[in-house]
């Protein structure tokens, strides 16, 4: 008589490895959304105001120097995304 284990052995593995696409496709969805929150939230100056209004342009930009960060010619709300990028945001 046939080892049922290794019978059941592809339906088993078969299971588990639409399980693990389903997981990935499932993890991809929340990162487009998250993505698209995101960059909705800097999308304009009304709904980036609680962060670019938080702290006083002079030590942003001096922390946007520090960081690197060109800010010369830029609008404010680019350089808090920026900032808040390379910090490890989002």
């Amino acid at each position: 008589m046939a080892d049922q284990s290794k019978r059941l052995f592809f339906p088993r593995y078969l299971r588990q490895l639409m399980g693990e696409v389903m997981a990935a496709y499932e993890e991809g969805v929340k990162e487009v959304n998250r993505r698209t929150d995101f960059e909705r939230f800097f999308e304009s100056d009304e709904s980036s105001a609680a962060l670019t209004l938080a702290y006083p342009d002079d030590i942003l930009m001096e922390t946007a120097r520090r960081e690197g960060i060109e800010i010369t010619g830029r609008e404010k709300s680019a350089i808090v995304k920026e900032l808040f990028l390379k910090k490890g945001g989002f």
